[in-house]
């Protein structure tokens, strides 16, 4: 038998991943099941069981690559508040709505999902890297407020001036 190569088995991650973002943003983590998914992403569920154990095990890679990213466009700034105020703007931005629907289950998933929950840890230390212990925790945690904050507003009011919102938080940090 042929060996599988692996960019095929990381195209076929993706796929599964992808269709699973799609689902899970759509109906929600609970309401989504392994069968949306299956039918999302055009696999059989054999080949989707292969890769992960079940819908928590997708859920954790998606939030793992959201922080992942989160992390990486914070510390390839040469500002870090820079880097955050453009991370407030992808979040709000007209094509990110999938990416807050799905930021909304994984905090909800954090109640219930210890491994979710030390992600979501894991992105409170991310950002305290990015700004090079120059600012307290308390900071940390007051911008990560703002960023989810203006998630959940971005999410359900679509006349929200984005822009306005991102000018604000400057103004408010550069004071302090």
């Amino acid at each position: 038998m042929p060996k599988v190569s692996e960019e095929h088995l990381a195209s076929r991650r993706r796929q599964i991943l992808d269709a699973a973002a799609g689902c899970f943003a759509r109906a929600g983590f609970h309401r989504t099941s392994v069968q949306d998914i299956v039918k999302e992403s055009g696999l059989s569920a054999g080949l989707i069981y292969r890769y992960f154990t079940g819908k928590e095990d997708m859920i954790l890679a998606i939030v793992g690559e959201w922080h992942t990213a989160r992390a990486a466009g914070l510390g390839d700034a040469d500002d870090p508040l820079a880097g955050y105020l453009g991370l407030l703007r992808e979040i709000a931005g007209p094509g990110a709505a999938q990416q807050r629907n799905l930021g909304m289950q994984a905090w909800a998933e954090t109640v219930r999902e210890p491994r979710i929950r030390a992600l979501a840890r894991q992105g409170v230390d991310d950002q305290r890297e990015a700004f090079g212990g120059v600012a307290p925790d308390a900071v940390i945690r007051v911008l990560v407020a703002i960023y989810q904050g203006l998630l959940l507003q971005a999410a359900w009011d679509d006349e929200l001036d984005a822009e306005a919102f991102v000018e604000a938080v400057r103004e408010l940090v550069q004071r302090r």
